[in-house]
């Protein structure tokens, strides 16, 4: 396992319920995998204050945040319930910022 423990974002428009149910979700996952991931959860306003590795979103979020500086990874999830897309899509993720699993 990597010393290293990644700070995601985990936002929808608002904040409220979406983003709620994506990082409850994420953070099952996260926690059956023994990913090194921490998250919290904020609004799209929160991401120009955000220092963090990674923003998890809805997929049509996703796609605006490509273009948003500061952003170097954007995950868009279109079913926020589905633990093997948000596993597969963090995987990703931990590939490609060379995490050791």
């Amino acid at each position: 396992m990597s010393s290293n423990t990644y700070q995601a974002l985990v936002c929808c428009r608002a904040g409220v319920a979406s983003s709620q149910m994506l990082k409850i979700k994420c953070d099952q996952v996260i926690s059956e995998e023994g990913y090194p991931i921490e998250t919290r959860t904020g609004t799209i306003a929160d991401i120009d204050s955000f220092a963090g590795d990674l923003v998890i979103t809805m997929s049509d979020l996703a796609e605006d945040l490509e273009a948003h500086a500061g952003v170097a990874h954007a995950l868009g999830i279109r079913d926020i319930v589905n633990k093997q897309e948000i596993k597969d899509k963090l995987q990703s993720f931990l590939e490609a910022v060379g995490a050791d699993q």
